[in-house]
């Protein structure tokens, strides 16, 4: 699959002094925020600490926008986005006017001791920069990210070559029973809706250049950017940094014109069981439901109690019930994933395959009494207090930092969210989470894959 083009390592040295400087209490992490003339959104967090800035522009370009039939056209659209880029369309030769070839391209990074790379997921198309603040360094990347976020050349011949590789890999995927399971439970959560899309090789051979070249300039638009800033620059100089990162994009006179919406995930009207044969020495369990959106006033009850449930490791209520008192699993564990829309709740194990009915049973008894019942108050402290005595490490370096800019600039949080965010755990009850997953989780209706399991020999 693409990946991003590696940050040099000696970007990443030093990475991790940001917590020393605003002082152990974590008091206030100032975002300043503000739109320019193109409509572009722009957020900063100033970090002078170290002379290094990470900026990431967000576009609704994820592959909720995919077409149905192209599933993957936003994740290979964002992959060919560093492999290459045309002539500048100017009289003016500059320092980046030529066309550069995906090795050309790369080696020009590497001169800058800079990176610039894409990404898709389900919401967004993402670039990201990570540069030295040096006054001899910074407008050259800024100057030559500009050029690769407005004129990525789309090669017909590396789209063909990435094309076949892709295709060769998802052919191996099939070979591994948790790709298999993976791509069961996804359309089964979702059903049509586009979180559920799977990329195949048919919709590969469906995605043209003239695909990716036409998402591309309808979504990346200044108008439609959300962009965040961390690092060593001033209000000023990020403004302008980010107007240069956006200079070349074209602009639409009026106004970005709406979006269509995309429909919301529709919640499971029966339970949804697929059992898939496959020779493994491990059965893989799935087991979900669509979940809620990120900007839902549950998140925090939710945060809480999925750690109780399945997300604390070894100290779950599920790891304790599956794993030490039966010995069915090494490791189970939940999560939620909510994004723009409701993203899954997922629990998920393996097994011996002769164990996966226990197991499965066991799972969803553990998980149902959960949302009858609730945690304990022993069991709520023990969450909030690893939660709020690991909150300082979300943010101990620019990249994580720039990670919760970013989620706040994308889901219109409170500019306060990190400020606040030990004391919105901190205020979670057991009423609180317990009636939190009574309204997101139907445990009688969910979505149950196995892959691998085998009826237990008969005693």
């Amino acid at each position: 699959m693409f990946e991003r083009k590696r940050i040099p390592a000696a970007l990443a040295a030093g990475a991790t002094a940001l917590l020393l400087a605003w002082g152990q209490a974590l008091a206030a992490i100032p975002i300043q925020h503000w739109s320019q003339p193109s409509g572009a959104a722009v957020f900063l967090v100033e970090s002078p600490t170290i002379p290094m800035v990470d900026v990431q522009i967000d576009f609704d370009a994820g592959s909720r926008r995919d077409p149905a039939d192209q599933a993957g056209l936003a994740r290979v659209t964002a992959g060919m986005a560093s492999m290459g880029i045309t002539a500048a369309n100017t009289a003016t030769p500059g320092p980046y006017s030529a066309a550069l070839d995906e090795n050309q391209l790369s080696e020009a990074w590497a001169d800058l001791g800079a990176g610039f790379g894409a990404s898709a997921n389900t919401d967004r198309m993402s670039f990201s920069l990570r540069s030295l603040t040096d006054p001899d360094l910074l407008p050259k990347a800024a100057q030559l990210a500009a050029r690769q976020l407005a004129d990525p050349a789309f090669p017909e011949a590396v789209w063909q070559r990435e094309r076949q590789r892709m295709a060769a890999s998802l052919r191996e995927a099939k070979t591994r029973p948790a790709t298999v399971a993976g791509h069961a439970y996804a359309p089964a959560v979702y059903g049509t809706h586009p979180y559920g899309y799977e990329m195949t090789e048919e919709s590969l051979e469906r995605i043209s250049v003239r695909d990716m070249t036409q998402m591309y300039r309808r979504l990346i638009q200044p108008c439609r950017a959300r962009v965040s800033v961390v690092g060593a620059v001033t209000r000023a100089q990020a403004d302008a940094l980010v107007s240069t990162l956006l200079s070349r994009l074209p602009a639409a006179a009026a106004g970005c014109e709406p979006l269509a919406p995309v429909a919301e995930v529709a919640p499971l009207a029966a339970p949804v069981l697929r059992e898939i044969p496959f020779a493994s020495a491990q059965a893989h369990v799935l087991i979900g439901q669509p979940g809620y959106k990120r900007k839902d006033p549950d998140f925090f009850a939710l945060l809480v109690g999925n750690y109780i449930l399945g997300g604390g490791g070894f100290v779950s209520r599920l790891s304790q019930e599956v794993r030490e008192k039966r010995g069915l699993s090494y490791s189970v564990y939940s999560y939620f994933s909510p994004g723009l829309h409701a993203g899954a709740f997922t629990l998920g194990l393996q097994t011996r395959p002769d164990q996966a009915a226990q197991a499965v049973q066991v799972s969803r008894e553990v998980l149902a009494r959960f949302v009858a019942e609730g945690p304990t108050p022993a069991e709520l402290k023990a969450a909030k207090d690893y939660l709020v005595g690991g909150f300082p490490l979300l943010l101990d370096s620019n990249r994580k930092l720039l990670e919760n800019i970013a989620n706040i600039a994308w889901h219109g949080l409170p500019l306060d969210y990190l400020d606040t965010w030990t004391r919105q755990v901190e205020r979670v009850s057991v009423a609180d989470v317990r009636a939190a997953f009574a309204r997101k989780l139907q445990p009688d209706r969910m979505v149950t894959v196995t892959v691998g399991a085998v009826a237990a020999a008969p005693q």
